[in-house]
């Protein structure tokens, strides 16, 4: 996740008047103007990108505040938990929804204490980062579905970036082991899913999951598990999206020769539609791979993803995406908070990435979603939340679960999105 350091303009003092002021008045005033002209005022100094510091004072005051609320909410959210290996997933119906180490979202719980003990470094998150850290022990051996890299490198891969913790690094070369076990050669891809009734089912989620191989080849990893990676996104960018760059959720291949036998968007409205953690998903995994490897094909896809996204006309005034830009109901129909969670966080990363005119426009569009994600209409009810820290999130509509609730990855890249966003600001 390393940031480029931004390069701050300078600011030069100029001569004023000053108008007829006396005894202490004058003192303050000439102290203050020093204070805003000559020293460098945030309103005019700017970063590489062009991007106005004050532009970025609001969303940057309200860290502190947001990372303290999100830490009394996990506070309570361990206090609630047992000891047992359970990690929460959701909150509906007045209930947690816990899931064991298996399930594909029990990494970013450890993964999000590990973004507040990055930023407060109190020990006290430490120590619950590691101890659900280590919960995952197992996984470094799970076959079973495509999501190895969510649940290693959310919770140990932060864990490693963070304290070097000798340990984590065997845990997670074994997990990107695991995980290319279900590449198939004659596809070029890593297949997602064990269930249903398609042949060899691949997603576009499973672009998150490749950035544990590219970590791991560079790690003392085989140096296939590059080639796995870069296979794996050449066959999703080739048949996964449409021509206006928005992506069906999942292709069927034959497993025998790689031809498609067909496309669907699963978790959204209908097969033609834009679901938006879909697209959430491509957008992040192309940026990634576009950083990971220097490729100009990635960062220009990652580059169409984006344009689709932040000139859609269903895209609302606020930057939080309805759960399905093609839902019927719109206006009328649920916003995915962690859609627009997800999709902040990339921006941030591909911002940097293309600089320029197109970068600050995606650092704008980050920002805004940052502002409303942080302000009350997302913010996560104190009382009847589950102690997450977002609301209005959406799983599954069509399976008719976890739609307008609380979910742990809004969560988890939310706190990601506003780290990145500091980092990006902060940077000299």
């Amino acid at each position: 996740m390393g940031m480029l350091n931004f390069i701050a303009a300078t600011t030069r003092c100029r001569t004023v008047s000053i108008p007829k002021l006396s005894g202490l008045a004058l003192i303050i005033g000439i102290f203050s103007f020093v204070l805003s002209g000559c020293s460098g005022s945030k309103a005019t100094r700017t970063d590489a990108a062009g991007i106005s510091a004050g532009d970025r004072d609001e969303l940057l005051a309200r860290l502190p505040e947001t990372f303290r609320f999100a830490g009394s909410q996990y506070d309570r959210m361990l206090a609630r938990l047992t000891n047992g290996p359970m990690f929460p997933r959701s909150y509906e119906n007045g209930r947690h929804r816990l899931v064991n180490a298996r399930d594909w979202t029990s990494g970013f719980f450890p993964g999000a204490l590990w973004y507040l003990y990055d930023y407060t470094r109190d020990p006290k998150w430490l120590h619950a980062a590691s101890n659900y850290t280590a919960r995952l022990s197992s996984i470094q051996n799970f076959r079973g579905h495509h999501d190895v890299g969510f649940m290693l490198y959310c919770s140990y891969g932060n864990g490693l970036r963070l304290t070097g913790e000798a340990s984590y690094q065997p845990v997670l070369l074994r997990g990107a082991e695991s995980l290319a076990s279900r590449f198939k050669p004659e596809v070029g891809l890593i297949r997602s899913w064990d269930f249903g009734g398609w042949s060899c089912p691949v997603i576009i989620d499973n672009m998150m999951n490749l950035e544990l191989l590219m970590w791991a080849a560079r790690n003392g990893g085989d140096s296939r598990l590059r080639e796995i990676a870069l296979s794996h996104a050449d066959r999703t960018l080739k048949n996964h999206f449409r021509a206006d760059y928005s992506s069906f959720h999942l292709v069927d291949y034959n497993p025998a020769n790689g031809t498609i036998l067909g496309k669907q968007t699963v978790q959204g409205f209908a097969d033609h539609t834009a679901w938006a953690r879909g697209q959430a998903w491509g957008l992040y995994g192309f940026t990634m791979m576009a950083r990971e490897t220097g490729r100009a094909d990635y960062l220009a896809h990652a580059t169409n993803i984006a344009n689709f996204l932040v000139n859609h006309p269903r895209m609302p005034a606020d930057k939080i995406p309805y759960w399905d830009f093609d839902a019927p109901n719109i206006p009328n129909e649920p916003r995915d908070a962690s859609a627009g969670a997800i999709m902040s966080s990339a921006l941030i990363e591909l911002s940097r990435l293309v600089g320029g005119g197109a970068g600050k426009r995606y650092f704008e569009v980050a920002r805004q979603q940052l502002l409303s994600l942080s302000s009350p209409a997302y913010r996560a009810d104190v009382e009847k939340d589950g102690d997450f820290i977002l609301r209005h999130s959406v799983g599954h509509i069509p399976e008719k679960h976890e739609i307008d609730v609380p979910i742990v990855y809004a969560d988890y890249y939310f706190l990601e999105a506003l780290l990145r966003y500091r980092d990006r600001v902060t940077a000299r």
